[in-house]
């Protein structure tokens, strides 16, 4: 399982850092493996999330996000976004802004800095939305109970997370962008602008793959209904319903590609602290990216997440945390070992609950007593 789930990852690793070796010697040999490290510690809630919508995707689904996807985040995100956000923040045509990426690499990485503040208003409101609609929805286990119960009753009102991104936006623009160091001056308009951008991404995004989940759970529930439900649901094989595929598993793959593309954001801002370099940084940080989508289809075929219950609670708590850390970097450095530790510290917090949790369950015997259990949390 563990070769079959991460064999390509270790094959990238060991191709990408003799690549690095023949190519820049040992210094760009350290350098890749310590982007690759530095991803997978910022990313690594990143797998947990992804794994929680992975499971709900049929296997078709899952290899072409193991395929396609990491395409897009390694050769996407990780070295043509940058240039990208370089061509048209400096509005430079694609092949000037690549020559200025290779030939200029000192301009290229102020470019890319100077942009910071509207991607990681973007990123910020996205990932905020996440963890809002998460800790307001009625879930069946709770993990903190003393935060979720309350959320839960709040969450209520439909508009309420929007209402709080769109607050915290006003916030962001009014205090930590009205004096930027990330280019320079007053960038309150282009906080403003981007993190509408970024809430208007979830709301379209979110909502059309939703839809289509709705949808088809409400197509299922009817065949079931006229076929007197006398069979059991199909299985994908770790004891789950098959999953979503056509339209909806479209629009979740790609809700799961905006998710990656706002996690991403921090790590390759965060890389310039370490080389400006695109091409050392697209392979340091496209290893790390492969790990993290080898860990999120073994959460997946493991059944993980069900098992260790409180594990997509820290992960959301731990995107809550990044989406407020990206907002505070639109103005203040942040540390990428501060952002990697808090996700990694939640995460770590909640599966220590969960498997607290799973004994006090196996030795009362009574797996039907879960609702004691899920109302108490930690």
């Amino acid at each position: 399982m563990l070769l079959k789930t991460f064999g390509w990852s270790f094959a990238v690793t060991a191709l990408g850092l003799a690549l690095a070796g023949v190519l820049w010697g040992w210094q760009g040999l350290a350098i890749v493996g310590i982007l690759s490290v530095l991803e997978i510690s910022v990313s690594f809630d990143n797998a947990v999330i992804n794994a929680g919508i992975l499971r709900k995707m049929n296997a078709f689904w899952q290899k072409i996000f193991l395929t396609l996807g990491i395409l897009i985040a390694v050769f996407g995100m990780r070295l043509v976004f940058p240039v990208v956000i370089v061509a048209i923040t400096a509005k430079l045509g694609p092949i000037e802004a690549v020559n200025l990426a290779i030939h200029d690499k000192a301009q290229y990485q102020e470019l890319v800095t100077s942009a910071h503040p509207a991607i990681a208003a973007f990123g910020g409101i996205f990932l905020l939305m996440i963890f809002l609609d998460f800790i307001f929805e009625e879930r069946d286990y709770k993990w903190l109970s003393w935060i979720e119960k309350p959320m839960a009753k709040m969450g209520k009102l439909d508009t309420l997370s929007i209402i709080i991104a769109l607050v915290a936006l006003l916030v962001a623009a009014m205090t930590v962008a009205t004096d930027v160091a990330h280019g320079g001056g007053d960038k309150s308009a282009t906080v403003l602008l981007s993190g509408v951008a970024g809430l208007i991404t979830y709301l379209v995004v979110g909502g059309i793959s939703g839809y289509f989940e709705e949808k088809l759970e409400e197509d299922e529930d009817d065949e079931e209904a006229g076929d007197g439900a006398a069979a059991a649901p199909a299985t994908n094989g770790n004891g789950s319903a098959v999953g979503l595929a056509g339209k909806a598993a479209f629009f979740m793959f790609l809700y799961l590609e905006v998710i990656d593309a706002s996690f991403s954001f921090d790590g390759v801002i965060g890389a310039f602290a370490i080389t400006n370099d695109i091409f050392m940084m697209a392979l340091g940080l496209g290893i790390g990216a492969m790990y993290i989508r080898s860990l999120t289809v073994f959460l997946v075929r493991k059944g993980t997440l069900e098992d260790y219950v409180y594990l997509e609670h820290g992960a959301h708590y731990a995107i809550g945390a990044l989406a407020v850390i990206l907002l505070i970097t639109i103005k203040y450095e942040v540390s990428e070992v501060i952002t990697g530790l808090v996700g990694i510290v939640l995460i770590a917090l909640s599966f220590g609950s969960s498997v607290l949790r799973n004994r006090r369950e196996g030795r009362s015997g009574d797996s039907s007593g879960d609702k004691a259990e899920v109302a108490s949390g930690v």
